[in-house]
């Protein structure tokens, strides 16, 4: 008589029915027992269950999305109450509520998701262990100050980016593209919101804890930074989606857009915007992979930075500087940081814009969380790739060229 093998998810439902901490094996040094013991304790005050799912999320694993392993488990389990796991890395947890069978993601009753999110965006949590995060998300389930606390900290975030904005005037990450750089990419290629909500029927990105940390000046003409936080942690079929819809929106702004352009600089401007938007159009129907899709944003990103500024000449305001992307991964966000990086292999410095993230590995020897692209049938950095067989290389996403657009446009993604 043949008998099935529980799967995963029931596995760790079947460990859930003992304990309401589930650790993966290979993260049992990330919280240790007399760790769990206390965090258990400390979910028997909680007004819901709450049940801690630790298992490390792995792009083409057994999970390769939180949100999946919570949903897969809590069917499994059959228990309503709260599931919290980690995000699409350590570095984030994500957290969804059950009630009645059905999963209630926003503004649940005991407000999880927010409580999770209060979490990740609290600067205290930054170096934190995995027990402190876990026992700072369950205290605020036991509190019931968990949509309270991210909004304090989202009121945070909005204050910070409105004082960085006023000192830097209005340029959030600040410097520009092109230099000398543009040599030395092509080393390394061939060696190795606030404001925008065109699209009603938008990802989580739409909701005021993401576009509280992402607002950006432009006059709602810039593309609203609100959109990385859910683009890197989306499958290659939301990001497509999410891609059309930024193209979609794009275009919107350009129509609607009321731009005096009787000065050649503005001109030139809407100019650019308008090719940024063919750009975008035509990368996205030949997008292959999430490393074009990726350049999709890019060059919507672009086109945007462009429209913003020539509308703020054309109101007699002046011109906004071009804030790039993070140079190692574009779904990361603002290039807010600049780092000096040298590839493997090569004696030769490059000077990167990049993400707070990524500057922080870097200047740790660390390797960044980078994007990747394939290479003769293996996964490697995007900018491995040659250069002559990959614009996102030989450029580095526009940040060390800046004809992207016009390279996209005569046809180098069919190379």
């Amino acid at each position: 008589m043949s008998t099935t093998s529980p799967s995963p998810g029931e596995k760790i439902a079947a460990a859930l029915r003992r304990t309401p901490v589930y650790v993966d094996a290979s993260l049992a040094s990330a919280l240790p027992a007399a760790d769990r013991r206390r965090l258990v304790a400390a979910m028997a005050k909680a007004p819901v269950p709450v049940f801690a799912v630790i298992v490390p999320i792995v792009a083409g694993g057994t999970w390769s999305d939180g949100d999946q392993l919570l949903t897969v488990v809590h069917d499994r389990l059959g228990r309503d109450g709260v599931y919290v796991g980690f995000g699409k890395t350590s570095d984030t947890i994500v957290a969804r509520e059950w009630r009645g069978g059905r999963s209630e993601k926003y503004g649940s009753p005991h407000s999880a998701l927010e409580a999770a999110w209060a979490v990740n965006f609290d600067r205290k949590m930054d170096d934190a262990s995995l027990y402190t995060r876990l026992t700072r998300f369950t205290d605020l389930i036991v509190s019931g100050k968990g949509k309270a606390e991210y909004d304090r900290l989202s009121d945070e975030i909005e204050a910070r980016a409105k004082e960085r904005e006023k000192r830097t005037g209005g340029a959030p990450g600040g410097g520009g593209r092109g230099g000398s750089n543009g040599a030395l990419l092509g080393t390394v290629g061939g060696a190795a919101g606030v404001a925008v909500a065109a699209v009603a029927a938008a990802l989580v990105w739409r909701r005021r804890r993401t576009a509280a940390a992402a607002r950006r000046p432009g006059d709602g003409l810039l593309l609203p930074r609100a959109v990385f936080a859910n683009a890197g942690k989306a499958t290659e079929d939301e990001l497509r989606a999410q891609a059309a819809r930024e193209v979609v929106a794009f275009g919107e702004a350009l129509d609607a857009a009321d731009v005096a352009t009787d000065d050649d600089r503005p001109r030139a401007l809407v100019g650019r915007a308008l090719d940024a938007y063919q750009a975008a159009g035509k990368a996205l129907d030949a997008a292959a992979g999430v490393p074009d899709l990726a350049g999709v944003l890019v060059l919507v990103d672009q086109g945007r930075d462009a429209l913003a500024s020539a509308a703020a000449l054309g109101a007699g305001r002046a011109e906004l500087p071009p804030s790039p992307l993070c140079f190692f991964h574009p779904l990361h966000g603002d290039g807010s940081e600049r780092v000096d990086w040298r590839p493997l292999g090569t004696r030769r410095r490059l000077r990167v814009a990049c993400c707070p993230a990524c500057a922080k590995a870097v200047r740790e020897r660390r390797s960044p969380d980078w994007l990747l692209d394939d290479r003769d049938g293996r996964p490697v950095p995007y900018f491995e790739v040659p250069g002559e067989r990959s614009v996102w290389a030989e450029t580095g996403y526009g940040q060390f060229r800046e004809d992207l657009v016009e390279r996209v446009l005569r046809g180098d993604l069919d190379r």
